[in-house]
């Protein structure tokens, strides 16, 4: 009874004559009733019925709402609703973030014209598509009958045709939508991005002769004839070609590069087809236009919900870019795997000379303590001291343990391309095997190197100058930062943060460089040539498409090494680097100043504890990340994840040691009864 109360209460209150914002608010209040305590569907269809029937028993009622239904079509306009509701306002992908911003932040308001505004007020939560989804056949057809069909009214209004407004709503939501797609074709970044045959195939071109003749049909023949459904069901087959024409423009950015922006207007291109085609249901779809215009309704609250999601469009239009960018790093990783013991012995020199390097670093980084600069200033000479060593590192083919899994795990996720094969899953343990032994042999070798460098510089030093790299009180000072049981296990873990986030920005950078061409550009570019001559303008071309990803990878860790820690400060965030290698320096330094007695001190033995743990996390953490992006890039399944998960097991119960010492010629280690592959990918 409380229900029917209310209901009485909110249909006394419909004034035909109230302003704007009032008749707004007044349907606002009611779908609010009908929504009730957004639990139950049914509950709210019932709600519908009750509405229905106290329309129906009140003729003078009805007669009110027919004066205000009238007022409402002719005051707001249906058609930005049915053709531009859910899609961004422009074509970029930054001024729909921006937009998606402004709609989470600022409020709206009932006094508008404008339906898309509206209509977030009026059915602003998931649950209304529930309860429209969930209404029955004979409730919509009440519905249109009572309360939706216009009548004649005693205010002297105009008498609206049966049907009109609404046909007439879909023809120009059709002609607006079917423009937009024509417009997106017809973009020179899409259009030059097609395959020569979708070019010349020209769809986009005939798009507006076959809506233009459905049109003509509809209102010379009428929704329902035969010649509306055949220019109709053209219509559709031709929006069919210019998707697919479309959609030649991927296979484009795979071979150059990803542009989110483009991949946003196509995502657009999309939606707007299949809107195109639930606006035909709703004209044509004959005694099942009611039920498709409550899917209609129904999908246009969901997509409402969606359009106010931040975090939907990065998901969305960026999923090809993070594909990219897991599959450049996978080309990358595969120069720091080693898969027998030739490699093995290369990996463990190569990481001997990058953890040599890395003591000098470390020598560099305690001579800028003495140049008393400020926070930010000491942070950005830090990481010009890293990304510096980090490139020559990198130019003299040497390695660095912690840079790898970030690079190594899309690598390996990439064999995971063919999981139905039969051996995929093999070749993934092999793999998984593979890296855990270049893990183990960088971080032998850097951490054997550092540690006599480093002591080698600061006897050094001491025997020219009469003083160690650091004093005894900074050596004090480092052994306590790097004590085990202080932060420095989460230290260590924000640094594999960082060591992730710096390929991230690697495989970014390589993917605009080669969207953009750069290196052709480089190459044949007359103002290049001319300054660098012909042949040096190729060498550099080739160098940077070459380096481009490692050198980024370098210079923007070594920037964030250095220069994230002091932002953070400045935010009150204590948060600092833990790299393992360059950690290893700094406990090495610190003994060399306070010499043989540093051996009986727990604490000296606490930071190498602390060490020990540093480098397993830089190398967890990071490479977790980069798995779960290589994962999502692969759209690997729950399903097969259960396989490799058993097969890994399998191989560390046969085979353990697999994974720390490279295999012999005569070894096989193969996994033989892998799990059978999955039904779905």
């Amino acid at each position: 009874m409380g229900g029917a109360v209310d209901l009485s209460a909110l249909l006394d209150a419909l004034d035909p004559d109230a302003p704007q914002a009032q008749r707004h608010l007044w349907l606002i209040d009611l779908l609010r009733w009908v929504r009730g305590d957004a639990q139950d569907p049914q509950a709210s269809v019932a709600r519908v019925r009750l509405l229905l029937d106290a329309a129906q028993a009140r003729p003078e009622w009805r007669s009110r709402w027919q004066r205000w239904w009238a007022r409402f079509l002719h005051t707001v306009d249906l058609t930005p609703l049915l053709a531009d509701f859910g899609f961004a306002p422009r074509t970029a992908f930054m001024s729909e973030l921006g937009h998606r911003l402004r709609r989470k932040l600022l409020p709206g308001t009932p006094e508008t014209t404008d339906l898309t505004e509206l209509f977030g007020l009026l059915l602003p939560s998931r649950f209304d598509a529930r309860w429209i989804q969930a209404l029955d056949r004979d409730t919509l057809q009440r519905l249109q009958q009572l309360l939706l069909t216009p009548a004649d009214t005693d205010s002297g209004d105009e008498p609206v045709p049966s049907g009109g407004p609404w046909q007439a709503a879909l023809l120009d939501a059709l002609t607006f939508s079917i423009s937009q797609v024509s417009a997106t074709g017809f973009a020179s970044e899409v259009r030059t991005r097609m395959s020569e045959p979708a070019r010349a195939a020209r769809s986009f071109h005939a798009l507006p002769a076959h809506f233009e003749a459905l049109r003509r049909a509809v209102l010379t023949q009428g929704a329902r004839s035969a010649a509306a459904q055949a220019a109709a069901a053209e219509l559709v087959d031709q929006l069919e070609r210019c998707r697919q024409d479309a959609y030649t423009v991927y296979a484009h950015l795979e071979a150059h590069g990803i542009s989110v922006g483009i991949v946003f207007r196509l995502r657009q291109l999309r939606e707007r087809i299949l809107r195109v085609r639930q606006l035909l249901d709703c004209l044509l779809a004959g005694d099942q236009t009611d039920r498709a215009t409550a899917a209609l309704i129904a999908d246009l609250v969901t997509m409402g919900q969606d359009n106010r999601s931040v975090r939907a469009l990065i998901a969305s239009s960026t999923q090809l870019t993070a594909a990219k960018v897991a599959e450049r790093s996978a080309e990358s990783g595969e120069h720091y795997i080693t898969r027998n013991a030739a490699e093995y012995r290369a990996m463990v020199g190569k990481a001997l000379g990058g953890g040599a390097l890395i003591g000098l670093t470390t020598w560099v980084k305690f001579a800028l303590y003495g140049l008393a600069l400020s926070a930010f200033w000491n942070g950005f000479a830090a990481g010009l001291n890293y990304a510096f060593f980090f490139v020559l590192v990198q130019l003299l083919h040497l390695t660095v343990a912690t840079k790898q899994p970030a690079v190594t795990a899309p690598a390996m996720v990439a064999k995971l391309r063919d999981i139905r094969q039969p051996g995929a899953v093999r070749r993934f343990v092999d793999e998984v095997a593979n890296l855990l032994r270049s893990q183990i042999a960088a971080i032998i070798g850097n951490v054997g190197a550092v540690v006599p460098v480093v002591l080698l510089i600061s006897v050094g030093l001491f025997h020219l100058q009469g003083a160690h790299m650091i004093d005894t009180d900074k050596a004090r000072h480092v052994l306590h930062d790097m004590h085990l049981l202080g932060p420095t296990a989460l230290f260590a873990a924000f640094t594999g943060v960082l060591l992730f986030s710096s390929s991230i920005v690697a495989g970014w950078v390589e993917n605009w460089f080669v969207f953009h061409q750069l290196d052709s550009a480089i190459r044949h570019n007359p103002r290049f040539t001319r300054v660098l001559g012909v042949a040096r303008a190729a060498r550099w071309a080739e160098f940077l498409r070459t380096h481009i990803s490692g050198l980024t990878a370098n210079i923007s860790l070594g920037f964030m090494l250095g220069i994230v820690p002091a932002i953070l400060a400045f935010f009150g965030l204590d948060l600092e680097v833990r790299h393992v290698t360059l950690s290893a320096g700094q406990v090495a330094a610190a003994a060399a100043t306070l010499g043989w007695g540093v051996l009986a001190d727990p604490a000296f033995w606490w930071a190498v504890a602390g060490v020990l743990v540093v480098g397993p996390l830089n190398l967890a953490v990071s490479f977790y990340l980069a798995f779960r992006l290589a994962m999502k890039a692969q759209a690997i399944s729950n399903v097969n994840r259960g396989r490799i998960n058993a097969a890994l097991r399998q191989r560390m119960r046969r085979a353990p040691l697999s994974f720390l010492l490279p295999p012999r010629p005569q070894d096989n280690t193969a996994v033989d009864d892998e799990p059978p592959p999955a039904s779905q990918h």
